[in-house]
């Protein structure tokens, strides 16, 4: 991995540190040559510190390190994205991100259509609604229904037609969010499943 350290004439390039999970971006820190080493070395995020004039382990003295998955550079090699799993609190005020976000998943767009079903759920009745029906049905009739949408992914599954399948698996998907709902569950409570089974 080349890097420009001398590009601003300090020896630094700046450091993006992103969860490598939530894919959240926690802090923004410095490195010089020593700094990336010792980081390489230990698998623990070091910055160079421009206040102290000195190197910093993140965590030295709270415990709440920034434990290395893997760091890649920018086009211009002078910038670092530095992926992580943070052990605890990533600022010094105490919050999760340095921006005083939530470092949890999102979920990108799945995650925007789970808020999608949430609304529709809360709706009026008198409003026409897909997903405001299948609420209203009850939770045998969605699981009645996640149910055909798995036997219909499973028998594509074995067809050879791509089309069909990933449109039945998004429908499988779709119905599977509305099940969750109609339990009082969301995708973050499956996600807190996984990752303790991963341990």
């Amino acid at each position: 991995m080349e890097i420009d350290f001398n590009k601003n004439n300090d020896g630094l390039v700046p450091a993006v540190i992103q969860d490598s999970v939530t894919d959240k971006v926690l802090m923004l820190g410095y490195m010089n040559q020593e700094a990336l080493d010792k980081t390489l070395e230990t698998k623990k995020v070091t910055f160079y510190s421009r206040s102290k004039k000195r190197l910093w382990t993140k965590g030295e003295e709270s415990g709440n390190f920034l434990h290395l998955n893997e760091i890649t550079t920018d086009c211009d090699r002078d910038t670092l994205l530095v992926k992580v799993r943070p052990e605890g609190p990533v600022c010094h005020k105490g919050t999760d991100t340095c921006w005083e976000e939530t470092n949890e998943s999102s979920f990108g767009f799945i995650g925007y259509l789970e808020n999608v079903i949430t609304q529709r759920k809360d709706q009026d009745d008198d409003q026409k609604s897909y997903v405001k029906s299948l609420f209203n049905s009850g939770i045998n009739k969605i699981a009645q229904k996640v149910g055909e949408e798995a036997v219909e992914t499973v028998i594509e599954a074995k067809d050879d037609n791509d089309e069909l399948f990933l449109n039945e698996s998004a429908d499988l998907l779709f119905h599977y969010l509305i099940l969750l709902q109609a339990k009082g569950f969301t995708l973050k409570d499956i996600e807190g499943v996984l990752k303790e089974r991963h341990r």
